[in-house]
């Protein structure tokens, strides 16, 4: 699986809240040694970047005080 860039591209909202988002799932993919990492040909960051545009995971922002 390559980027979803057609998401990307028609995606409206915040693109930095989304971009960091998929790079910190993606971090935690690689740490966990994910199995789902090799069925996606060792490609962690379009994978996570598909779970964040499909919603299969969820993320909130957090504010700093």
């Amino acid at each position: 699986m390559i980027f979803p860039l057609e998401q990307l591209v028609k995606f409206t909202g915040n693109v930095y809240e989304i971009t960091v988002a998929a790079s910190r799932r993606a971090y935690q993919l690689a740490m966990m040694k994910d199995s789902e990492i090799d069925r996606n040909d060792g490609k962690v960051v379009s994978l996570a970047a598909k779970q964040v545009f499909n919603n299969s995971i969820q993320y909130k922002r957090i504010e700093q005080k």
